[in-house]
């Protein structure tokens, strides 16, 4: 047999140079690369001896830093020390072994078999650890805990995915270990971006791997105090959302397609009419001409300046959406002066490469080229001197009928060269990025919204990302959750999935249950499908959409608090939609079943997504003490709980200590709230800190300081409240705030502020509207939606320290 075909580890070390930070280690089969990238971060690379090393990255923008750190050496091993990782190496043969700063055993790679190489293939074996748990690698189907399970990274066309399906459309090859014996965790990130597999004990009880089927091993480990730390130290490395404009956070109307105008526009002005909150009307490919990119249909579409115009004037946006196949068709302007500048992907012998998509056969712009992604970008300004500030990026895993673009396709790669091998994974993100750095070059001072369905690591700097072509079933909308549960644990802080489902047609339980869930998400939109029925949120009886405007309405009610989200995703990497893997890794029961379809939005809000199959459903309450957010019931937490789940009312809860910052009512995020900034403080537990932050929601004026940002404290043992003084110079839309009491468990309570007493008052609160009596003849009045004699107080917002204590 061939020597190519046996597997081939690493060997003992022959050499070591050590210049500063990074260890260059010498093997007989290879050699080796370690990088202290920070205190919490090393890098590995190791590459066959013969190969030169590949010193870019679409993924990682950070450089690393200098840390202290210890080296000491032994007859057989070294060991590594920073604040917070121990790495010991052995050196015959050259393995690792990674424990905390406590000697903590984290993670070790397979004695026998470590990083090892069948012929271009490398792969990393890493022993499996007591009851180690798996978690992350962005848009996966299934559970959370991924052990004993195997994924592909290769971005995929994957209508109508399933339960199982995987691939999906973005590749994330981030992970995170949860170890409950020691209740520690780590990360590691392999930066490869060819087809990679990660196997956690699939088929095999001895080891876990990763593995690519060409290229370096190029894999980060990163160990914190916490999941969330980690998540930071991830996202350090490859970058966060940047703030996104306050319109893509309402709520957004898309359809595959509406069309003609006159269409677009009733359906704008039917939100309106019926006292639904929207921001965001989209055009899927029939505005196009043939469905060729950067054209309009001039029939269904004579004046699109006017309908941008038109539309804005009721506080929509458009966003429009963008495939890159490029039509090959004689006097197409973008076909004829793609070929003249040389974008597109190219045969070895120097022929354009072509492949079927919605406008037939077509050519496809190398993305990876930085001069074609300008190219690209100087088209959207037809469509920004329209107004146009939206833009969907779909089909570009890149997808063609049949499936199989072929791998010897050639592409720029930053000027390195690279074969559709190498290119398939990052093309979504490179086309994202072209998308986002352009027009936001052609829209001045405005933010841009991009939103992607393929992407690669990092790809959270450039676009939102959506699920793709999900289907209209109950189990799948809660598997939608699970994934987005997990792209947030992968730095996809921005993310979401079609309400109500792009494939087949919702029943009006399944809408009603999947429109409020879907206001908790970070990215809340209705799809569907061409040939099916009207999916609109007055579409499914008058029922449905009184839960539509209501849990519509909740969301615009709460943009206070989930605008405030998307800054801290800016800083820290931290998802809007968090996986309870955050705040309860080492608590057995968030994997348990239908439990693993909860999570927080954001620090406060507990979200059960439950199924419509039964009125009285089982969920799980972790420690601590809450309320249902409704009428404020409390429950004791660590615990199951029975609880009725109609319709109508979402199973949400609030954790005692915890607070949510609200507004009035608005019809869209253009239109101004009352100036009273509602605070609801959920008395007991250990307290929290909320950052609070405001800009004016469309410019980039925040960064230079025109921003309102400030630290709101709840310190539970003192009964107070402090409100640290804002920073920025930007003047809030608020001027009041009033305060709400959750949790007095019928106690009065007396407040002062500045050493005087304020007056409370006491009212019947409702988060969301009562539904309407549709039966004349009978109406029992629902209390599970009220908050009875709700203390609160009012009292003007200060830009300057003050606190309220009772």
């Amino acid at each position: 047999m061939a020597q190519e075909h046996f597997n081939k580890p690493l060997g003992e070390v022959q050499d070591l140079q050590i210049k500063g930070q990074i260890f260059h280690f010498i093997t007989p089969e290879a050699k080796l690369q370690l990088t202290v990238f920070s205190e919490s971060v090393l890098r590995v690379r190791a590459l066959q001896i013969d190969r030169p090393w590949e010193d870019f990255s679409y993924a990682v923008i950070a450089q690393p830093i200098t840390v202290d750190f210890e080296w000491e050496e032994s007859d057989a091993h070294y060991h590594l020390r920073t604040e917070k990782i121990h790495l010991e190496i052995s050196k015959n043969p050259l393995r690792f072994r990674f424990f905390d700063a406590y000697d903590n055993l984290l993670n070790e790679d397979d004695p026998a078999f470590g990083i090892s190489w069948i012929g271009n293939e490398v792969s990393t074996y890493k022993t499996l650890q007591p009851g180690e748990r798996f978690v992350g690698l962005g848009a996966k189907t299934g559970g959370i805990d991924q052990r004993n399970k195997s994924f592909t990274n290769w971005n995929s066309d994957a209508f109508g995915y399933g339960y199982e399906t995987d691939p999906l459309y973005t590749s994330v090859p981030f992970f995170m270990g949860i170890l409950p014996e020691i209740e520690k965790s780590y990360g590691i990130f392999m930066d490869n971006t060819y087809q990679s597999r990660f196997n956690f004990g699939a088929s095999s009880n001895r080891f876990a791997y990763f593995q690519s089927e060409n290229g370096e091993m190029d894999y980060y480990f990163i160990h914190d105090d916490s999941p969330a730390k980690i998540l930071e130290a991830y996202t350090g490395l490859t970058g966060r959302i940047s703030m996104p404009p306050l319109w893509s956070l309402g709520y957004q109307q898309c359809r595959y397609s509406y069309y003609p105008d006159t269409e677009v526009k009733q359906i704008a002005q039917t939100f309106r009419s019926k006292d639904i909150p929207a921001d965001v009307v989209y055009l899927d490919i029939h505005y196009m001409e043939r469905y060729k990119v950067f054209t309009w249909d001039k029939e269904r579409f004579p004046d699109p300046a006017k309908l941008s115009r038109e539309l804005a004037e009721m506080g929509f946006h458009l966003v429009l959406i963008f495939d890159p196949g490029v039509k090959v068709e004689e006097g197409y302007e973008a076909y004829e002066d793609g070929l003249d500048k040389d974008v597109f992907v190219k045969y070895p012998d120097g022929t354009p490469y072509q492949g079927e998509v919605w406008p037939s056969w077509s050519h496809f712009p190398d993305f990876t080229n930085p001069n074609v992604r300008a190219w690209w970008g100087e088209k959207y300004k037809a469509l920004t001197d329209l107004g146009v500030q939206g833009f969907w990026n779909d089909m570009n895993e890149p997808a063609v009928w049949g499936k199989h673009f072929p791998d010897m396709v050639q592409f720029d790669f930053e000027g390195q060269g690279a074969t559709h091998k190498k290119a398939h994974n990052v093309y979504g993100m490179q086309m994202a990025r072209s998308t986002f750095e352009n027009t936001k070059k052609l829209l001045g001072n405005q933010r841009p919204f991009v939103l992607t369905r393929a992407g690669y690591a990092g790809v959270q700097r450039y676009a939102a990302v959506w699920t793709g072509d999900n289907v209209s079933e109950d189990g799948l909308m809660l598997s939608d959750v699970r994934i987005l549960n997990s792209m947030g644990l992968s730095g996809l802080a921005f993310s979401g999935y079609d309400v109500g489902g792009f494939v087949g047609e919702a029943s009006a339980s399944l809408f009603k249950r999947w429109i409020a869930i879907g206001a908790f998400a970070p990215f809340y939109r209705g799809h569907s499908m061409i040939n099916s029925r009207d999916a609109e949120p007055w579409a499914f009886g008058e029922e449905g959409e009184d839960i539509a405007r209501n849990y519509i309405k909740l969301r615009y009610r709460l943009l206070p608090y989930i605008y405030s989200l998307f800054y801290e995703a800016t800083q820290t990497g931290m998802p809007i939609q968090r996986s309870l893997v955050f705040e309860y890794a080492f608590d057995h029961m968030i994997y348990q079943g239908d439990f693993q379809n909860q999570y927080l939005f954001g620090p406060s809000i507990l979200v059960c997504a439950v199924s419509i199959q039964h009125p009285i459903q089982k969920v799980y309450l972790p420690e601590g003490q809450w309320f249902d957010l409704f009428n404020d019931q409390a429950y004791a937490g660590n615990q199951p709980t029975m609880i009725e789940t109609p319709l109508d009312k979402l199973p949400l809860f609030v954790k005692a200590g915890q607070m949510l910052l609200m507004q009035s009512p608005t019809n869209h995020t253009q239109e101004k709230p009352i100036d009273v900034l509602e605070l609801h403080l959920y008395l007991g537990g250990e307290g929290s800190t909320f950052a609070y932050y405001e800009d004016d929601g469309s410019s980039y004026d925040f960064e230079q300081g025109s921003y309102y940002k400030r630290a709101i404290r709840y310190e539970a043992a003192q009964n107070t409240l402090y409100f640290e003084a804002k920073e920025g110079s930007f003047v809030s839309k608020f001027t009041q705030v009033k305060i709400y009491f959750h949790g007095t468990q019928g106690a009065e309570i007396q407040a002062s502020y500045e050493g005087q007493d304020l007056l409370l008052s006491k009212e019947d609160y409702y988060f969301v509207a009562p539904i309407s009596n549709f039966d004349p003849f009978e109406y029992n009045e629902d209390f599970s939606k009220i908050v009875q004699n709700l203390p609160s107080v009012q009292l003007a917002l200060s830009e300057e320290a003050f606190e309220v204590s009772w």
